[in-house]
Formats: C-alpha cells, sequence, structure tokens
C-alpha cells in the first residue's frame, strides 16, 4: 500500500500548488485593479473579460482540488480497510472504483459549468455562478 501513500502525497503537493495558484490569482487581480483605480483608466469590454477570466481560473482550480480532496478521502478509507481485513479488499476496490467516477463526473460538470461561455464566439460575454 505505499504506493497508494504516495499517491496521496503526490494529491496533496497537487492540491498545495493549485492554492498557490489561486492566491498568486487574486493577487494579481488585486494589484492590477489598484493600478487601474489610481490612474482612473476606463477599460474596454474585451479588458474586463480578460480579467474575468482570473476568477474562472480560480472556480477551476478550486473544484480540481474538491475533486482531489474527495479522491483523497477514499484512498485513505480504502488503505484503513485492506490494513484491517484482507478479504474485503475486492469488494472494496469496487466501492472506490464506483465513488471515484461519481467523483471524476462532478468533476466534470464543475468544470463545464465554470467554463461559462469561454470557448463560444456569441457575444454574451461570460456567465458567472
Amino acid at each position: 500500500m505505499q504506493f497508494l501513500t504516495t499517491l496521496d502525497g503526490l494529491l496533496e503537493h497537487i492540491k498545495s500548488v493549485e492554492k498557490e495558484t489561486i492566491e498568486l490569482t487574486n493577487e494579481t487581480h488585486m494589484r492590477i485593479a489598484r493600478f487601474i483605480q489610481s490612474n482612473g483608466l476606463q477599460l474596454d469590454d474585451e479588458t474586463v473579460e480578460s480579467m474575468q477570466y482570473q476568477d474562472i481560473i480560480a472556480q477551476q482550480l478550486s473544484a480540481t482540488i474538491e475533486a482531489i480532496e474527495s479522491v483523497q478521502e477514499h484512498l485513505r478509507s480504502f488503505v484503513q480497510v485492506v490494513e484491517g481485513n484482507d478479504a474485503s479488499v475486492i469488494e472494496n476496490i469496487d466501492k472506490m472504483h464506483a465513488k471515484l467516477n461519481a467523483t471524476l463526473e462532478r468533476a466534470e460538470q464543475r468544470r463545464s459549468a465554470f467554463g461559462g461561455k469561454l470557448h463560444h464566439d456569441d457575444d454574451d460575454g461570460i456567465e458567472f455562478f
């Protein structure tokens, strides 16, 4: 089960990097906003939309962090069960597989929902929730 512990560590690292990226994105957004305000600049629609992409990035990373946390929870539960009772390993692998598939589906739905109209060619702009 060492490989599962290593996998859990890798997932923890990915979460940390994504959290740092969210913080950097937020700080970048605040610095740009302060610059715009202090210089009394008026932004065109395209620039405003590009600044809103930072919010989408943060939402996508947050959704990924949630998915990773769900996977970690299932991995940790699985490791505890396996260490306690080898007879139920196959049954628990099937349960973990079903839970991880559900986590993947939720993550894909959140990606789609947070994506707004990022890749569409209409003029309605980005949708926010």
